[in-house]
This record gives structure tokens, sequence and C-alpha cells, in this order.
């Protein structure tokens, strides 16, 4: 049998107009360190709805993007039978996998001064990749990479999400898809 993960690898064909909406999705993070995934409503929102750090560094999901396809799946498992369930939002750990390799553990983690500054220096960009210079208490700290694009937000289930990456301008450029899954 095919893990979850498996399964959701296209976008469904039994979706209605209303479980699909776009939001803003930010990759970004220090060449060396690890990616993180914000999730907003639109671009210029100071609100986030999910932050995620990726078990990749952002060197490697750059050279994973050369690639025509990214599949990313984070799954986490459900809890005990009889408990309450959290939001999937709210889960605080995932088994990460990308194009069917596992690569560790994405965790949910609180929105920094540091990120709110990533997201505010962004903000205005609605599609787009760069390099923001990083400045450490006057010292020039480093480049930080980010990429940002809309997404189509798939809501399956509570237990399923999936961020399918919007090619404005389409020319086949990197397809980029986003799971969360709770087994």
């Amino acid at each position: 049998m095919l893990p979850a993960w498996q399964m959701w690898l296209s976008l469904p064909t039994h979706l209605t107009p209303n479980s699909c909406r776009k939001v803003t999705g930010t990759l970004f993070g220090h060449r060396s360190g690890r990616v993180s995934f914000a999730i907003q409503d639109n671009s210029t929102s100071s609100e986030l709805s999910l932050l995620i750090e990726f078990a990749i560094s952002t060197s490697t999901l750059v050279k994973d993007m050369s690639s025509p396809l990214l599949r990313i799946a984070l799954e986490c498992e459900k809890g005990p039978r009889g408990s309450r369930q959290v939001r999937l939002f709210r889960e605080p750990k995932w088994a990460m996998h990308c194009n069917g390799r596992k690569c560790g553990h994405a965790l949910l983690r609180a929105c920094t001064d540091s990120d709110r500054h990533v997201l505010h220096t962004v903000r205005n960009v609605s599609v787009g990749a760069g390099v923001i210079p990083v400045v450490d208490d006057g010292r020039k700290g480093g480049e930080l990479m980010y990429m940002r694009a809309n997404f189509e937000r798939v809501v399956g289930n509570r237990d399923s999400e999936a961020y399918y990456m919007v090619n404005l301008d389409g020319n086949g450029g990197p397809e980029l898809s986003i799971f969360l899954l709770r087994t």
C-alpha cells in the first residue's frame, strides 16, 4: 500500500471552486541555513497563517528547484483515538519528504522579529525571487534568499491540505507542490 503522501501527489479531480483559494507563500532562509515556509492570505498581509521550518537547507532547495517538478510532503500522525485533534496548521512536528525521499523533520515555529523583517521587506513583491542583505548589529551578516509566489490552497479535509504554486507566465517553470497530511 502506498504511503498517504504519495496518494495525494496529483491535484484531486473532485474539488469544488469553494475548496480552493489563492494565498501568498514565501520560502526564505540563509544559504546554508534551513528553509522556512510562510503562508499569508495575501502579499501585503502582516498576519501569518503558517510558518514551518523545513528539514532541508536553502541551498538544497534551490538545487531541487532546478528540476521541473518539486513535491514536498509534510506528514504528521493523528493523536490517540478519542483525543482532541488540533487544527492541521497547529501540528508541531512533521516528517518531511522531498520528491519521495525522507529529509528529516519539519517544525512549526513562532514568527520571530527576523521573520517579520524579511516578510516586511518583501511585502511589495507579489511574485519573485531574490537575495536580501542581512545586517546584524550594524555589521553585514550574509545574505538571505527568498522566493515568493501565489499558491492555490486546496483543502481536502481536516487532515489534508495542499499548496500548488501558480505559474503566472505559463512558460513551464518549476512546478512546486507542498502537501500537509495527518495520517
